[in-house]
Parts: C-alpha cells; structure tokens; sequence
C-alpha cells in the first residue's frame, strides 16, 4: 500500500524520469550506436512509465469500471511483449505527459474558486469591552460581536456599520471595481475591501453563512455538478472502452496482427472525449463567478442556453423597489423654497412618499413646524414660518378650496396615466408644488432586455402584484409587450406552467420571497443578489448585488459555454475517427498516433479555456 500511495504521490518525477531515459536511448543509438543500451534505457523507461498508469487501472477495475488507463496498460504490455520497447516507451511517457498537462491545464480553469478560497477572511480585530482592539481568528467571531476595519483592510463578516464611513471596494461580492460609499447603518460583506476611512461594525454573519461564505459555496457546488453532456459521456465512455477491447481482440485473432491490435487500443482512447465537456463546464462556471455570475450548475447552462422566454417580476427586479421623486412641476418662482417647506413638512411623517421626498431635497437645514394635523386618506395640514401649508393628494386640496388651472389638472393627467404616485403641495392656499414618485427602473434594464431580443428572445413577459395600468405604464417604457398586473404569487406561477405547457423554455427573474414558487418552477429561475435569502437559495442563477446588466451576459454566457462544449466533442471525435482511418490506410502507427491523441486532449482544453481568456479581454477592457 505504501509503495502504491509513494508511486501515485510522485507521478510527475515518474513522467520526467521516463521522459529521460527515453533521451538517454536516443543518445545511445544515434550518437554512440549502442544498441543494447537504446534497448535498455528504453526497458527501463517503459516499466518505469507504466506503473502508475497500471495501478490507476487497477483502482478503476476494483470498482468494475474499465478505464482508459486499462487499455494503455494493455496496450504498453503488448509492445513489450512483442519486443517494441520504443513504442511502449513512447506511449507511457506521452500518456503520463498528457496527464500532467491535463490537470495543470484544469487547475487554471478552476483559479475562480480558488482566488475566492483565498480571499475569504482569516481574521478579524475584534473591539474589547475596554474599547481597544485585538487580532482574533474568523472562527472566533461571533454574532453581535464589533469589529474594528482599517484603511486597506478586509472586511472580515457581515455585518453593519456602527461608527465611521469609508469607500469599499466590493468587487469580490458584486463583480463591481467601482467603489462605493458607505456610513452609519449601511451593510458591509465579508471580503469586501475599505479603500480608505476607518469603520466598527457590528457581525450579523460570519464564515459560511456570510454572502461571502454563500458565493464559495454556491461555486463549489457548480463546478462539481454535471450537465446532461457529460453524463452522456459518462456513459459513452463506460460502454466505449470495453467496445474497444473487444475491437482489438477481433482485430488481433482475425490478422494475428498483434501491433496492429495493440495500436488500435492506444489511439482508440477517448482521452478528449471525456476531458472536453467538464473544461467547457467549469471554465463557464468560473469565468461567471469572477463576473458576478453564479451559476448553480453543468445543467443550468444546458437548460439556461435553450431559453426562449424571459418572464420578470416587476418590483425590486425591473425596478429598484424603491418609491423616489421621478418629475416635480413649480408653479412659483422659488423651487428650492418651496422644496424647504415640504421637506419640513415631511419630516414629521413616516409614509414613504414622504421619505421619498426627503431623500430628493437632502436639505442640511430645516424650518420650525408649529403645528401638524393628519387628515387620514388626504394627507397632512400644517402650520410653519406663518405659513399654512398643505401636502397630500387631490381630495386634500379640493377639501380645501385649492385651485388648480387647467396647466395643473393637464400636468396631473399626465404624471398619472405614466404611472406616478402624486403628492401636491399647496402654501397659503396656492398650489405651488405638484411632485410625481414612482419606483425608478433599474439602471441599464431596458438596454439588457433589448440585447436579450437581439439574441433571440421571442417574448419578454412581466408578472406583478401592482396593479395592470401601472404596470402597463412600466412595460410601455422598457419595451415589454405582454404584462399582467393585479396577481398573486400562485398566479405567476400557474402562468409559469401555461407557458411550459405551450413549449416555452422559461426563464423567470425576481428577487423576494413571493417569487420563490416561480423561481423553482420555471426552467430556470434568476435572482437577484440583493434579494431575499429565500430567492437566491430557490434559485438557478444569481445575479450579486441585483446588476441587472449581467443578465444578458449570463445568457450569452451560457451559450458560448455549450458550443464550447460541442465544438470540443466534435474536435474529440474527429480525432478518433482520423486516427483510425490513419491506422486502417498504413498513415499512422502507436507512437505517432499517441502523440497526436494526447495532442487533441490539450487543444479541447485550451479551447475550454478560451472562457477563461475572453474574461479576462472583457475586464481589461
């Protein structure tokens, strides 16, 4: 057992000292002529070479799977048998080789995970009941803890911010570069850097169960699960090698061939074949989650590049789920003013258009409110500055003999039928204000559905609670063509399943809990990371930090990751299938055709990693 675990534990120094002897035999014949050492060295290559292929085969067989390593062995033993120490000598070499390539090759295309791996935090300065400070390890953390972030530093939970502000760079979360700022109240992530400032914050999450923590894990299962492509090959492989076996021994007895048998099994190998559709895999699955992109998986990609149409939730997916001033209309001469006044106003509210209206004047200073009435259903009634000031809605001032001109009454029409909340604003009895709030659209939405099109979506469909003519509103403006408003979440997912029944490949986008049924039942269900917990885990995609822009990449992601694969499974039989035709017309014997078997293993996975490299070009650029 020990000689085995030492054999399998030094296969690269095992390939490299074939690789030498097998220079010490051309030395030997064609500088020195000495036949007896070419043989010799090439003896010792061969034997040397074959052991840990043997053993490999030997693992396989134990579990009754007949493996590729099985037909080398069977093939290198042939060779020596029959005297052909060059060939044996040759083929284990370029086989040990070819593997060594190979899984240098497949670590790079898994350099997502382990670049995340590594930036998972270590460790933590934890805040002492004294107020000083102390290194602590992130398994020592726990919730409810303080901690103390410095310039340069990792975030090291998540948590929220008690004290300080600072610019993080969330990249490794969101696939952002760009920094953003952040104060009292707002939520960091584990992993996520402070560029400059000095924050305590306060632990909600530690290790796994951080956004961090999810992403690794989420990554790690993608990349170990498998599309319906490589199960296929799976069992392409599993019936192929015996196949083959049998092939050769027809080969042998009805020839008595036995070179010509023992080279149909080395370059009957489907080496690329079985390596070509996981690198597809797993180089698209890193390349997203460097992006921002999780992809939960070889099936999701499959199904995920075959989707026809997009079905959206509404709130918090095309839009920010969010109520902010979107149109204001002065009818006096000082805005800011009066903007003052409503925003005074406002602040002795907590209804949300108030809040909304609050976050768009940002006033540093505000007047005295002497007096505030709340008429429920209208609005508020309220004296400041000796001025008496109304803000409500239309209802509120017709109950108190306000005026509105027809500009007015024209300039509400048209806020309203766009699907705008109004709020009106009147000062000593004169209408001065007329603010529009609304859910704003997502930056970048409506040029990420029209890339969608123009990849050939045919519909693009949205389901909301909200009701149709506001919905309608929404859809009108993103260019959606079918949208139902007013339904429940079993609605959306009954229209789910009418649109499958119709032979649609469905895709649904959302982001709360109440799209959780949609999101499972549709053939592929898209979160958005900044939804709920619900959502995300419910889901087969996810989108960090709700950047609707990376939907269309994802899209086109995936399907440059399937032609990947079938252009490498066409690259892999291709080569089979010219290797023995070569074999059958005398173009190609054991040791060419190894070479250039083991050469088509290398060119399918160069071209798995050209996902790899495109992400890289895209970053650059």
């Amino acid at each position: 057992m020990k000689i085995q675990q030492y054999i399998m534990q030094h296969k690269n120094q095992l390939t490299f000292i074939t690789g030498i002897f097998i220079i010490f035999a051309g030395i030997a014949q064609f500088v020195f002529m000495e036949r007896l050492f070419y043989q010799s060295f090439l003896i010792i290559a061969s034997i040397i070479g074959v052991l840990p292929i043997f053993l490999q085969a030997y693992q396989a067989l134990k579990v009754r799977v007949l493996s590729i390593d099985l037909l080398v062995t069977i093939a290198v033993f042939g060779a020596f048998l029959i005297g052909e120490y060059n060939e044996s000598a040759i083929v284990t070499f370029l086989f040990l080789f070819g593997s060594f390539l190979e899984r240098k090759t497949l670590e790079k295309t898994r350099t997502a995970i382990q670049s995340l791996t590594k930036m998972a935090p270590k460790s933590a300065l934890k805040i002492l009941d004294d107020g000083t400070s102390e290194t602590v390890e992130i398994e020592a953390i726990a919730k409810d803890d303080r901690l103390l972030v410095k310039t340069g530093g990792q975030v090291p939970v998540d948590g929220v911010i008690d004290e300080g502000e600072g610019y993080l760079d969330e990249a490794s979360v969101t696939g952002e570069s760009k920094q953003r700022k952040k104060g009292k109240g707002d939520d960091v992530f584990a992993g996520t850097f402070l560029d400059n400032g000095t924050l305590k914050i306060k632990t909600k999450k530690v290790g796994e169960d951080t956004t961090f923590g999810k992403i690794i894990e989420l990554v790690e299962e993608a990349q170990d699960s498998k599309s319906s492509a490589e199960r296929f090959i799976d069992k392409f492989a599993k019936y192929y090698t015996p196949l083959v076996l049998i092939l050769s021994l027809i080969v042998g007895i009805l020839t008595q061939d036995v070179r010509l048998a023992i080279t149909i099994l080395v370059l009957g190998c489907p080496g690329a074949l079985v390596i070509g559709v996981p690198v597809s895999n797993v180089a698209g699955i890193g390349s997203g989650a460097k992006d921002g992109i999780l992809i939960k998986g070889g099936e999701v990609i499959d199904s995920f590049s075959k989707v026809d149409t997009f079905v959206f939730d509404k709130t918090g997916t095309l839009t920010l789920g969010k109520p902010s001033v979107a149109a204001i209309k002065s009818y006096t001469e000082d805005l800011s003013d009066s903007l003052k006044v409503v925003a005074s106003v406002e602040r002795e509210s907590d209804h949300p258009l108030g809040q909304a209206i609050l976050d768009y004047a940002k006033m540093s200073s505000y007047l005295p409110v002497t007096q505030t009435n709340v008429v429920k259903g209208q609005g508020i009634k309220a004296i400041l500055d000796d001025k008496k000031v109304l803000v409500g809605n239309k209802s509120l001032m017709n109950a108190n003999n306000i005026k509105l001109t027809k500009k007015i009454k024209d300039d509400t029409h048209q806020l309203q039928i766009s699907g705008h909340s109004l709020v009106m604003v009147a000062i000593d009895g004169q209408l001065s204000l007329l603010i529009g709030i609304k859910d704003q659209i997502r930056p970048g939405v409506k040029e990420t559905l029209s890339h969608l099109k123009e990849m050939g979506i045919k519909e693009l469909i949205m389901l909301t609670g909200d009701n149709q003519e506001t919905a309608e509103s929404t859809a009108e403006e993103l260019g959606i063509t079918k949208v139902y408003g007013n339904l429940m979440p079993e609605n959306k997912a009954d229209y789910i399943r009418k649109l499958q029944n119709e032979g649609h490949q469905t895709a649904f986008v959302g982001d709360g809990v109440n799209d959780s049924p949609s999101l499972t039942l549709s053939d592929i269900g898209i979160a958005m990371g900044g939804g709920t917990e619900v959502a995300i885990e419910t889901s087969d995609v996810v989108l960090m930090k709700s950047n609707f822009e990376k939907l269309a990449e994802a899209y086109r992601l995936t399907k440059k990751t399937l032609r990947n694969m079938q252009e490498n499974i066409l690259i892999a039989l291709t080569t089979i299938l010219l290797l023995l035709l070569g074999l059958v017309f005398g173009y190609i014997y054991m040791a060419s055709g190894m070479f250039i078997h083991e050469l088509s293993i290398l060119i399918v996975i160069f071209n798995g990693m050209r996902l790899l490299l495109s992400y890289k070009k895209k970053r650059k650029t």
